[in-house]
């Protein structure tokens, strides 16, 4: 048997018909819409698969559904028809109908043709647009104008006359407080969270930004950074992106830099509020020396890149009234306490200090060597070191027992010396007659020469007639080999001084008065891993760790160090007046432990 010949039939669109032939490959032909079939046919209305047309055993075509719909012979829906060529027949499938016929030479003719009546289901219709439920729901631009309309209403023209209503009436709706809250960006801070669903406390003012003098209504205490125009004048000029951003918040009744909520945001969440961003100070601190040519402060910009060396407040002339200034650690700069101390004698552990410490585990509960912890103590809040105190930390071996009464055991005035002067003359004048002062089991305990067991009369020497010795007494505890001597800066009589005296002695809790530091935050870390306690050989040493002790952990904001730290995690850019680093503008330190610089050398920006 011949092959089939497929004849296709279009009409152009000024009504022409084209017609094109082309034998069969096989002598199974197979219909559908999928491309592999012999007559593919781009219609929605046909199966993939649609049917198959073979040669029967008689001469005629056999059509058989290979699909679920079947075709249309005549007006009946079949799976499976005979044709006969020689009298012509069709078949329908979708928007397509299949004529056979037998042409002259015998050969049976399949035209395919497609029906313009159906055409919409034919091959130009999108298969998923037919398959889709756009027809049964409104547009996409409709509803998008809808919905946009909805949210004007619901979020910007209710909330509107709400404000409004609350300024008129002064009186606070239950869908008022629901309206402010449509426009909220997030819950406010721990310490705002009483002012959650009060909007009005801090924003008086529809749509215009919170004023600085809202905040300063609670915030009475809060100063300023430094003299306004000063501030103004370090601060560096925006470029043009910034610039633009200062107009558009001047647009909304933003006030300008510098105003409150530049640094302070709010509606970031429960919680403490955000520290400020590195930036904020880095603006005006990276590159202050071109703006502010008569400063004294060094750019600082990075902690891990561009922060100058420690300038600790420091005694350069001890006493009442001590010299302080602040030196850069650079520098190698020495602090007079007033004091005679060396810890490394302290801390050797093969020194006579052990091995006091020793003898005296089971009664104070030392270890075999002196440590830190055994003079230092912390403060409540473990932030900072109390100054160390002679008769909690020292007399468990610098003992100032000099008799015994019965039971009592008597003890020179530490830190009176008008006291402790008049004690030792009115002991002698009521010893008769005149001896030294015998301690007896009661000696003052000292390592090295002075070690426990010997006589604490070797310290007020050879006592002369009765009416010499309490001032022969007095004179030898002030010098060499003196119990004051040897720990205290002396001062003899003279230059208006009636009689002896002792330097007061100064001992800072704090050295960095524009930073913050907290050891409770190191806890984890030894005292020895910053200070080098035990090499140090004079009173005078400053023991503070310099940057680069610091910057083995601390680095910039966006460092990978192990604590990324911006300007904020150490300095205040608000300082109360009674702020140990904030300057006295009297001249007058706050605290005789909390030593504060000259005006001239603490103002921020100065």
């Amino acid at each position: 048997m011949k092959p089939f010949l497929i004849r296709r039939i279009s009409t152009t669109a000024d009504g022409r018909e084209i017609v094109r032939d082309a034998p069969a490959t096989r002598d199974l032909v197979l219909v559908g819409r999928a491309a592999t079939n012999d007559i593919a046919l781009p219609d929605l209305g046909v199966d993939p698969e649609h049917l198959q047309i073979e040669h029967s055993s008689d001469g005629r075509v056999l059509v058989t559904a290979t699909g679920s719909n079947g075709f249309l012979v005549g007006r009946r829906r079949r799976k499976q028809a005979v044709i006969d060529p020689d009298q012509g027949g069709d078949i329908g499938l979708g928007g397509h109908r299949i004529t056979m016929t037998r042409d002259v030479g015998g050969e049976i003719v399949l035209t395919v043709q497609r029906i313009a009546a159906i055409s919409k289901a034919a091959e130009e219709r999108d298969e998923t647009k037919a398959f889709s439920l756009r027809g049964l729901i409104p547009a996409k631009r409709g509803t998008a104008w809808a919905l946009a309309i909805a949210v004007l209403i619901g979020f910007l023209a209710i909330p509107v006359w709400a404000a409004f209503q609350k300024q008129h009436h002064d009186a606070r709706t239950i869908y008022a407080a629901k309206s402010d809250t449509s426009w909220s960006s997030g819950p406010l801070s721990q310490a705002h969270h009483a002012l959650e669903g009060n909007c009005e406390a801090c924003h008086k003012k529809a749509f215009v930004s919170v004023r600085d003098e809202t905040c300063q209504s609670c915030h009475k205490d809060v100063h300023d950074h430094a003299p306004p125009a000063r501030l103004g004048k370090a601060r560096a000029t925006p470029g043009f992106g910034g610039q633009i951003l200062v107009n558009v918040a001047k647009a909304f009744g933003k006030e300008g830099p510098g105003s409150c909520v530049a640094c302070h945001t709010e509606h970031e969440g429960a919680g403490p509020m955000p520290a400020t961003a590195q930036a904020f100070c880095s603006d005006c601190h990276g590159t202050l020396n071109q703006r502010l040519t008569d400063t004294k402060l060094p750019n600082a910009a990075d902690f891990g890149t561009e922060h100058p060396q420690f300038r600790p407040l420091i005694a350069m002339v001890p006493g009442a009234k001590p010299v302080m200034v602040r030196a850069s650690l650079d520098t190698k700069p020495m602090d007079d306490s007033g004091l005679k101390f060396t810890h490394k004698l302290h801390l050797d552990a093969r020194g006579g200090v052990a091995a006091m410490a020793r003898s005296l585990k089971g009664s104070k509960g030392y270890g075999d060597v002196l440590v830190c912890a055994d003079c230092h103590t912390p403060t409540a809040d473990r932030t900072r070191f109390l100054p160390v105190d002679m008769e909690k930390n020292c007399q468990a071996c610098h003992s100032l027992a000099f008799d015994k009464v019965g039971g009592t055991t008597r003890t020179l005035r530490h830190g009176d010396t008008a006291q402790m002067i008049a004690d030792l003359r009115a002991f002698y004048r009521s010893t008769s007659p005149a001896r030294p002062i015998n301690l007896g089991g009661m000696e003052r305990r000292r390592p090295g020469i002075y070690a426990e067991g010997q006589t604490y009369s070797a310290y007020f020497g050879a006592v002369g007639a009765r009416g010499s010795a309490g001032d022969a007494a007095v004179r030898a505890v002030f010098s060499p080999g003196g119990a004051c001597y040897d720990c205290h800066l002396v001062k003899p009589p003279g230059a208006g001084a009636p009689d002896w005296s002792v330097v007061p002695v100064n001992q800072p809790m704090r050295y960095m008065m524009h930073g913050w530091f907290d050891h409770n935050a190191h806890a984890t870390e030894t005292c020895a891993s910053c200070h080098a306690a035990a090499k140090s050989t004079k009173a005078t040493d400053l023991l503070l760790p310099g940057l680069k002790s610091c910057r083995s952990c601390h680095g910039g904001e966006a460092s990978a160090a192990k604590v990324p730290s911006s300007c904020a995690m150490c300095h205040s850019y608000h300082a109360k007046q009674d702020a140990p680093w904030k300057p006295q503008h009297d001249g007058a330190p706050s605290s005789p432990l909390l030593m504060v610089p000259k005006p001239g050398d603490t103002a921020s920006l100065n």
